[in-house]
């Protein structure tokens, strides 16, 4: 009837021989391909890039994504879940630029752009076979043999036609910025990539410089300059910054309008030197001896010219000037080359008195704000930088990069007297995500998504979001979108998605393409858009050019360089992984969009969760997803970060083949909820493996091994069967109440919960109904009550692997092909492709489980009491004490008195007050301690949550007696059990020891002995070797006494 069932079981070698059944049957296909008419449920693959192997990390990702998929499956719905690759982006450039020896931009444009892509190409496969292989392993079923590619023309077309789309809309533009720059990587980073980079303490240079006030380009402040004293005396504005290398940038210093500021006179080493700076602030920066000798309003110090630390002229450096003219459509600031350098004082709204000196150092080449009120006030613009962090000109840090020429241009400064006081300064500041080098935050000109003209749309879509954990929504999601910024998408890099603009040379025309065909159409595009070998990367895309689409003019139109922020792509995946809308036109009908379902890491929150969730937002006016499950970060066992550096990553192929697929899932699943970091090692994967597979699998052997003794066949259970006895209908009921709340967990997107309670019914299907049954297993008779058991146990283990087919789909496919498959022809030939349970409230029970939780509690109590007070678990004692929280749980008690004694091995139970004698000495002995396990008298007493527990520890000698019985028979089992009897073979047992022993064995007890241990005789004294030579012989020690024990097998 049923295959054998060993309680050893490797499960590496089960999920191997379960694999190669998906294989043969082709089950993961046939989920979809077998109901075409059933409802959808999409879910949206993040993808991940194959030039790494996967980690622990991805392995979490990539089961909660499953989990929620075969659930869907097995409550009937056509689940689509289409693979992908994610192919472009800096991080496979890096990894390029390393194997290749590359150090900048310059070096691969040496090497050759075309070369280099190629070498992108193939190093983004590289490490396919190692996820094929993990992603099979786990069993993550995921469509990869027809996944979606970044780098294929079709998906670089709809990622075209996206942009395109937003450029009609005007939500596509180009404009300078102070923008986050990675100096290394040589691009500009989007302000959620800059989120993924944050570190805290980071210290930097804090810096007091002195600007010396300068009468001649001061004009028509004449009152300021003699209030100032600033003609016979040298009078500075004390400025702020972290960021000395910015300082040959200065070209206004920036104060706030309606603040007041001090002038004061140093004393001292300083003596006659002024320092002009926010009144609040002076007492905070200047601690040696002074005296303030006036006071100014912030708006007489605007128009105040000082010299320049550094004139941009005398080291190199080119200076231009914002200039504000009339233009198409109103007033336009440009920047122009030339101008006289005449740094000045100006106002700003941004000024702070909370921390600083008032006076803001202006560089407007370097940070959004300062290229803002740059603009605004017309000042000069120095960039004395270049794009790799190199300072320029003939400075004397020149050539150096910027953060290691702060020290010198310090030391430069205070041999000048120009240093006031430096410091540091410990703050948070963002490094590239990919490489770890500090970001610089540089005025250039960049092409953004006006993402911020739809904020009110983005802040609404996300309302309709379920997210877990739903902290989320409005939290760290919720919260990067109301404080919204447009997207930087333009990179200066080279393997990525081309930004499909073309602008004309000589009239500055541009036109965004959204499509091959449409490049096609263009007049004058040359020959390299055949399709043949059609390529839309550099360099080849850079090598098509076209006539100017304005009527008349002569010019030709090129490519600009930049390709797409790597975001955009994954951001593009609802759309670009159907080729839509060039293909696959229906998806927004027919259930493809937007996804039921997404799932990726916390730090997504800002990444592809926001790209998906904007470029939907812009293009469709609805989110791209209804519900996301958003996971934690997975911590080593110290609670550490995991990191190649630190050399703590775990590999996940070691864990399978230690371990097998379902321990390490169930404890992912189940060792913190969604949005928690969970720590992780093997030695925790081994703790759920005994925990929990394990238990199932002793429960599951346990069953077989008798259910085929008896000949039990399922398929023979009476329609009209209704458990009877007490225990049965227990754990139904308990089943029953199991696949509710299972259900409901995992409709909620909660797999945590329903995988911690479907542990919590193996637990009590183990410890409690298997352990309180097997008498009825052991007995011989065949009679109705042992029939209830086998059929109730049966049902309890196909319904666990069913609703634990989702979270543990290796051992619940191996227990359903075992108890379902092979006695039933016509039921799905794989568990995942069953129905999910459905609850019979009929066979609900509440009463009769909260005295059964009742019983187990106070059971539990008894035994850890027993144990305190070294009370031996065969040893029956005479009475136990119980105090109850409520008056109906009176009757709970009574109800289930036989399981209690039982449990506890005492002969009897009651149940006291809280006035009871006992009850005030155990109250006041235990004090304040609510749970504890305490002595009073000669009782041992438990209390715990309300309740209290106490066993009588007085063992008279007739208790003593029947101790020592259950003891022997203790120790007869086992000799069984070395001695590979079947659970049913007779056996002869013999005995050798002193008087007391020899009483107990030929006394009242010799029957109960008997029948637990299946022996037909009890006999004094050894076996005779010459006709019983093969008995099994044990001498042992029990309670003193050294007795001798053998068993051989009645033949």
């Amino acid at each position: 009837m049923f295959k054998p069932v060993s309680s050893r079981v490797s499960f590496p070698e089960l999920d191997a021989n379960v694999l190669q059944q998906w294989k043969e049957k082709d089950v993961f296909r046939r989920s979809e391909s077998e109901r075409p008419d059933a409802p959808l449920f999409m879910m949206y693959e993040g993808p991940p890039t194959a030039n790494g192997s996967p980690g622990i990390h991805h392995v979490l990702a990539r089961v909660f994504k499953d989990v929620i998929c075969r659930y869907h499956t097995m409550k009937g719905y056509r689940v689509q879940r289409k693979g992908g690759w994610d192919t472009h982006g800096l991080p496979v450039e890096l990894e390029v630029e390393k194997e290749l020896g590359l150090k900048s931009k310059r070096d691969i444009e040496e090497y050759g752009i075309e070369e280099f892509n190629q070498k992108c190409r193939e190093s983004v496969f590289r490490y396919v076979k190692e996820w094929e292989t993990m992603t099979d392993r786990i069993g993550y079923w995921v469509d990869m043999e027809d996944p979606y590619v970044t780098l294929h023309n079709d998906y670089i077309e709809s990622g075209w036609w996206m942009l395109k789309t937003l450029w009609n809309q005007d939500l596509l533009y180009q404009t300078m910025r102070g923008t986050p720059h990675c100096p290394r990587c040589v691009t500009s980073l989007s302000s959620h990539e800059v989120a993924l980079g944050y570190r805290e303490n980071t210290p930097d240079p804090s810096v007091f410089v002195k600007f010396q006030v300068n009468p001649e380009t001061s004009e028509d402040k004449s009152e300021v300059l003699e209030k100032l004293g600033a003609v016979n005396t040298d009078v500075f504005l004390l400025a702020w910054t972290t960021t000395p290398w910015t300082l040959p940038g200065n070209t206004g210093l920036a104060i706030a309008e309606n603040a007041d500021y001090s002038i004061v006179e140093l004393e001292g080493e300083d003596s006659g030197q002024r320092l002009v700076l926010a009144q609040p602030l002076v007492q905070t920066n200047v601690t040696q001896e002074h005296k303030i000798i006036g006071s100014l309003k912030g708006s007489d110090l605007v128009g105040l010219g000082y010299t320049p630390l550094y004139h941009p002229s005398e080291f190199g450096s080119q200076v231009r000037q914002f200039v504000r003219r009339p233009g198409p459509g109103g007033m336009v600031t440009e920047l122009e080359d030339g101008g006289q350098f005449a740094p000045k004082v100006i106002s700003a709204e941004f000024v702070s008195l909370d921390d600083g000196t008032g006076i803001v150092h202006i560089a407007p080449a370097f940070g959004d704000e300062d290229l803002s009120v740059g603009r605004e006030k017309e000042l000069a613009f120095v960039q004395h930088v270049d794009l790799q962090g190199i300072i320029t000109g003939s400075y004397p840090f020149a050539g150096k990069f910027v953060k290691s020429a702060d020290k010198e241009i310090m030391e430069d400064l205070t041999e000048r007297g120009l240093l006031f006081h430096h410091d540091i300064y410990r703050h948070t500041y963002p490094f590239c995500w990919r490489c770890d080098t500090p970001l610089l935050y540089y005025a250039k000109s960049s092409w953004y998504i006006r993402t911020s003209a739809l904020k009110d749309q983005l802040v609404g879509g996300n309302d309709t979001i379920n997210w877990y954990p739903d902290y989320i929504k409005d939290g760290r999601f919720g919260e990067w979108l109301r404080n919204n910024v447009d997207w930087a998408i333009s990179r200066e890099r080279y393997w990525g998605t081309p930004i499909p603009i073309w602008q004309c040379g000589e009239c500055s025309n541009s036109i965004c393409v959204g499509g091959v065909d449409e490049l096609r159409n263009i007049s004058g595009a040359n020959g390299s858009l055949k399709s043949d070998h059609l390529d839309l990367h550099r360099p080849y895309v850079d090598n098509i050019v076209a006539d100017c689409t304005v009527e008349g003019c002569p010019g030709k139109m090129h490519r600009i360089p930049e390709v797409m922020d790597a975001w955009f792509d994954s951001g593009a995946m609802p759309f670009a992984q159907y080729h839509y809308p060039f293909d696959n036109d229906t998806i927004e009908t027919d259930g493809r969009f937007p996804a039921d379902y997404i799932c990726e890491a916390v730090d997504q929150t800002r990444g592809w969760f926001y790209s998906l969730h904007a470029l939907s937002t812009l293009l469709m006016g609805q989110p791209a997803y209804k519900n996301v499950i958003c996971l934690g970060l997975i911590l080593d066992e110290k609670g550490r970060k995991m990191s190649k550096r630190v050399g703590n990553v775990v590999e996940p192929l070691s864990v399978l083949d230690e371990h097998g697929a379902d321990a390490l899932r169930w404890y992912l699943f189940t060792a913190s909820h969604p949005g928690e970091p969970r720590r992780f090692s093997g030695k925790l994967v081994s703790e759920t493996l005994r925990k929990v597979m394990l238990t199932l699998w002793n429960v599951y052997s346990f069953f077989v091994g008798y259910a085929e003794i008896d000949k039990f066949d399922p398929s023979e259970i009476p329609d009209d069967w209704k458990p009877e006895n007490e225990l049965d209908r227990w754990v139904l009921s308990e089943l029953h109440t199991l696949i509710s709340q299972v259900d409901g967990y995992m409709e909620g997107y909660e797999p945590t919960n329903a995988g911690r309670r479907i542990q919590e019914f193996i637990d009590q299907l183990s410890n409690w109904y298997v352990r309180r049954s097997r008498r009825r297993f052991w007995r011989n008779e065949g009679d109705a009550d042992k029939l209830s058991g086998y059929i109730t146990l049966h049902t309890c283990l196909v319904t666990v692997a069913k609703l634990m087919a989702p979270l543990a789909p290796f051992v619940a496919e191996e227990i359903y092909q075992n108890l379902v498959c092979s006695v039933d022809p016509s039921a799905p030939d794989s568990v995942h492709l069953a129905d999910y349970p459905v609850a019979d409230e009929s066979l609900l029970d509440q009463p009769l489980m909260e005295a059964t939780q009742l019983a187990m509690r106070v059971s539990s109590m008894g035994r850890a009491a027993r144990s305190k007070a070294g009370l031996k678990v065969r040893q029956p004692l005479a009475n136990v004490l119980v105090k109850i929280r409520v008056p109906a749980e009176r009757s709970y008690i009574d109800q289930v008195r036989p399981q209690v004694l039982e449990e506890l091995n005492i002969k009897d139970i009651q149940v006291i007050e809280d006035d009871a004698l006992l009850a005030k000495q155990v109250s006041e002995a235990a004090g304040d301690e609510s749970e504890t396990i305490l002595s009073v008298d000669h009782y041992s007493v438990s209390l715990e949550a309300g309740y209290l527990v106490a066993v009588d520890g007085n063992i008279s000698p007739e208790l003593a007696e029947e101790g020592l019985a259950r003891e022997v028979v203790h120790r007869i089992q086992g000799m069984r059990r070395s001695a590979n009897f079947d659970v049913t073979d007779r056996i002869v047992t013999y005995y050798q020891g002193p008087s007391e022993f020899v009483g107990v064995m030929q006394g009242g007890f010799s029957d109960y002995i008997r029948d637990e241990t299946l022996s037909t005789q009890l006999v004094d004294g050894a076996p005779d070797p010459d006709t019983n030579g093969a008995a099994t012989t044990e001498s042992t020690k029990i309670d003193g006494m050294e007795i001798t024990l053998a068993v051989h097998q009645v033949q």
